[in-house]
């Protein structure tokens, strides 16, 4: 394990202790969990983005695509826990 030095302002290393208090942290634990959560928080977009990106050219490339109502309403039946049909895709092109 490395060592990493961060020069905190005194306000922001202030708030960071308080916040560790709140949390039963030490301050030392609960700025590496927040370093933890930022880098799990930036994969985890970037894997949606390339997600995203990968079923835009899908669409392009199939020209099928989905009606924003029939995803919002299977959206919505998922959401309360009932069974719900998958939408189907459909040309979007004229």
């Amino acid at each position: 394990m490395t060592t990493t030095s961060l020069k905190l302002s005194d306000a922001l290393k202030t708030r960071a202790i308080h916040a560790a208090r709140e949390l039963g942290m030490t301050p030392h634990a609960f700025m590496v969990s927040a370093i933890e959560q930022a880098a799990v928080s930036t994969e985890q977009r970037a894997q949606f983005l390339a997600q995203a990106k990968a079923a835009r050219q899908q669409m392009l490339d199939t020209g099928l695509g989905y009606a924003a109502d029939d995803v919002h309403a299977y959206l919505r039946e998922r959401a309360a826990g009932g069974p719900a049909m998958r939408p189907k895709a459909h040309p979007w092109r004229p």
